[in-house]
C-alpha cells in the first residue's frame, strides 16, 4: 500500500501554543518542517471550531482538525474523497460528531450545580469579558470560545469536591475532564475516539500510517493512547501530566511551544 505516512495530532493550549502568551514562535522551525516534509498536523484541542479556525488562519493549516475535547471532527470538503461517510456537512467541512449538544450540556450543569450545592459556572454563565479575563484572551477571542457546540467549560469544584461532580455526572450519561484552565463537561466523546475516526480515514484514503499526539493536560491522555508515538509536554513549572502505562511515552525536554519544538524535530529525524 505505499510508505508509511506520518501524521501528527497535537494540543494547543499550554502544547503548541505557550501557556500564557499564546505564542507559537518558538514552535515555527517544527512547524516549517512538517510542512517542507508534507505532514499533516491535526489540532485536537477543547477549543472551539471558530477559534480553531483561527489559529488554523494564523498558521496556514488545511488539515482536517478536532474540537472541543473530541465533540467533533471538522474536515474540509473534498480532503478525503467524496465516500468518507460524515454526519453532516457544515461551512465547508464534512463534520464526525461524537459528543452531545451544547444546551443538553448546559441544562446538565445547572442540574449538577442544583444537586451538589457546588458554587459552578460555565461558559455558559459568563460574560465575554470574564472569559476573557480568566483565560488571558482579547475580548474577540473571548467571544469565539464563547461560542460552544459539544463542551461546557466550568470552574467551582476544587479537588475535593469534584468526585461528587463526576458522580453526577456519570449519573446523567456525562463525564468530566479537566484540562490546563478549567474542567469539561462532556459527553461520549473524547480526544482518543475522534483522533482515530480520522486515523482510519487517512489509512483508507492515503495507506498505512504513523501517528504521533502531543498534549500536556489530562484531557490530552486518551489522544495520547489512540497514537503510536504519545508525547507529554511539560508544564511551565517542568512538570508534567502523569500517564501511567503509556507505551513508549515520550516526555518534552521542555514546557509549551519549546518542547513541542523539540519534539516534533525528533520525530522528523526518526528519533521518536
Amino acid at each position: 500500500m505505499g510508505r508509511t505516512r506520518l501524521v501528527v495530532f497535537t494540543d494547543l493550549d499550554g502544547t503548541l501554543l505557550d501557556h500564557a502568551s499564546y505564542s507559537f514562535e518558538p514552535a515555527r522551525p517544527a512547524l516549517e518542517g512538517l510542512l517542507e516534509a508534507g505532514v499533516p498536523l491535526i489540532f485536537c484541542t477543547s477549543k472551539t471550531r471558530l477559534e480553531t479556525e483561527r489559529w488554523r488562519r494564523a498558521l496556514a493549516n488545511v488539515h482536517p482538525f478536532i474540537v472541543e475535547n473530541g465533540g467533533a471532527a471538522f474536515v474540509p470538503e473534498g480532503y478525503f474523497g467524496p465516500d468518507a461517510g460524515y454526519d453532516k456537512r457544515d461551512g465547508g467541512y464534512g463534520v464526525l460528531e461524537f459528543g452531545r449538544p451544547y444546551p443538553e450540556l448546559r441544562r446538565a450543569l445547572e442540574a449538577i450545580r442544583d444537586s451538589t450545592g457546588l458554587p459552578l459556572r460555565g461558559f455558559g454563565d459568563m460574560s465575554n469579558e470574564e472569559i476573557a479575563e480568566r483565560c488571558g484572551f482579547l475580548p474577540e477571542d473571548a467571544a469565539l470560545a464563547a461560542m460552544r457546540e459539544y463542551d461546557e467549560p466550568f470552574m467551582g469544584a476544587d479537588e475535593i469536591a469534584l468526585p461528587a461532580v463526576e458522580r453526577a455526572a456519570a449519573a446523567a450519561g456525562l463525564r468530566i475532564v479537566s484540562g490546563g484552565r478549567f474542567h469539561h463537561l462532556v459527553g461520549g466523546s473524547d480526544k482518543g475516539r475522534a483522533v482515530r475516526a480520522l486515523r482510519n480515514l487517512y489509512v483508507r484514503s492515503r495507506g498505512p500510517v504513523r501517528t504521533a499526539g502531543l498534549g500536556d493536560s489530562p484531557n490530552d491522555e486518551p489522544m495520547l493512547r489512540a497514537v503510536d508515538v504519545p508525547v507529554l509536554v511539560r508544564r511551565p513549572d517542568g512538570g508534567h501530566t502523569e500517564a501511567v502505562d503509556l507505551p513508549g511515552l515520550v516526555v518534552a525536554p521542555y514546557a509549551g511551544p519549546e518542547g513541542w519544538r523539540e519534539a516534533v524535530l525528533g520525530l522528523l529525524r526518526g528519533q521518536a
